[in-house]
């Protein structure tokens, strides 16, 4: 019984080098992002201070403004308790939104993460310090409400008050939105048609967008000004949504085309012999199956729109700006110490949606990268 899965085992040394591998991979890939986080909650003596416990612990950030107490601290493990059972009973508290095997539909895993996120959201930025300051109010001189680790948010109140970076927000959302919906609409209806097609016309178009998708994007951007300076539409964002979906059409037409290839044809006829058209028919039948591999196509778009900075740069200014290169003018400018933290500040703020967006969608992503929508 013992014999064929021992076969496939591998060796303890070949285990145990694999697992510090991956190890190591992880330390290194996590460090920076955990090491920002640090470093934005901490003024700018401790954050950039040449030893490493002074930047943990930031001693003159708790001297002179605090920092979280163990009333605080244990809050926080308790609000993560909560988030982690509110996350495990998604299937009970969203059974509404579940099919009949149990598993949550795209909308039930939608919200059920939404719900997840903002448990943790507000037990962790409103529930906790007002919770906490209320303890240490209580027992002002007792143990548990002296500050154990210096911490601020003022930095995050300067970027997203004091400098408005909502604005910016705004805008990376519309044109992300904007890129996302044309993107996966055009992409849908020509991967669909080019998947159903096997004639040699279909092959050169596919080849002429992946050349197209191989241009460097300043190239792009230059063809694209003078008739953008002569319509007006310079520095507005639909011009950025036209040239990010230029972009990404042509890997958005492929990478659906190869999820279409997978859904047998059949599905398709076997509708249409019921009396459906070939619209019909795609939408109704084959858009269902295909969620996987829409959501997978979805969210790259999303994030080369989401993290673009040099076509953002090049065409909008100001107020209209995006995040990233919104970002970036914290470093390009003279800046102080508290600057550059606040841009760290910032450049940590825009990498929440990206954390939620992964997480919410992990089964699709990887159904999606691994099998199509369905299997052939």
């Amino acid at each position: 019984m013992n014999g064929p899965s021992n076969l496939h085992r591998l060796p303890g040394i070949w285990r145990a080098s694999s697992n510090v591998l991956v190890a190591v991979w992880l330390l290194i890939a996590i460090f920076p992002i955990a090491w920002l986080v640090v470093m934005s909650v901490k003024l700018p003596i401790d954050a950039f201070a040449p030893n490493i416990f002074d930047v943990l612990g930031g001693p003159e950030t708790k001297a002179q403004i605090g920092g979280l107490s163990t009333y605080d601290l244990a809050l926080l493990i308790l609000t993560v308790i909560l988030t982690a059972s509110v996350h495990s009973a998604r299937r009970f508290l969203f059974r509404p939104f579940a099919d009949t095997t149990g598993e949550l539909k795209v909308g039930g895993v939608i919200l059920s993460y939404l719900t997840t996120a903002l448990t943790l959201g507000v037990g962790a930025l409103l529930v906790t310090p007002w919770v906490g300051t209320a303890l240490e109010r209580l027992t002002p001189d007792g143990p548990l409400s002296q500050p154990l680790l210096g911490a601020t948010l003022q930095h995050f109140r300067a970027v997203w008050i004091d400098n408005a970076f909502y604005v910016h927000l705004q805008n990376s959302l519309l044109i992300t939105g904007g890129v996302v919906a044309i993107s996966l609409t055009i992409g849908a209806l020509a991967g669909y048609g080019l998947a159903r097609k096997s004639s040699q016309i279909a092959f050169w178009i596919l080849i002429i967008a992946l050349v197209f998708r191989a241009l460097p994007h300043s190239t792009l951007v230059t063809g694209y000004l003078p008739p953008f300076i002569e319509l007006g539409l310079y520095g507005q964002q639909f011009a950025v949504i036209i040239v990010l979906v230029a972009i990404n059409q042509p890997f958005t037409i492929w990478m659906l085309r190869s999820f279409f290839t997978n859904v047998p044809s059949s599905l398709d006829e076997a509708a249409m012999v019921d009396g459906a058209t070939r619209l019909q028919a795609f939408w109704h039948v084959i858009m269902p199956v295909m969620w996987p591999g829409v959501i997978t196509t979805g969210l790259f778009s999303f994030m080369l729109a989401y993290n673009d900075y040099l076509v953002a740069a090049l065409l909008l200014d100001g107020q209209s700006q995006t995040m990233v290169p919104a970002i970036m003018q914290y470093f390009n400018r003279e800046t102080t110490l508290t600057d550059q933290l606040e841009a760290i500040a910032a450049a940590v703020s825009i990498t929440g949606p990206l954390f939620i967006l992964v997480l919410v969608f992990q089964k699709q992503i990887v159904s999606g990268l691994t099998q199509g929508a369905v299997k052939g």
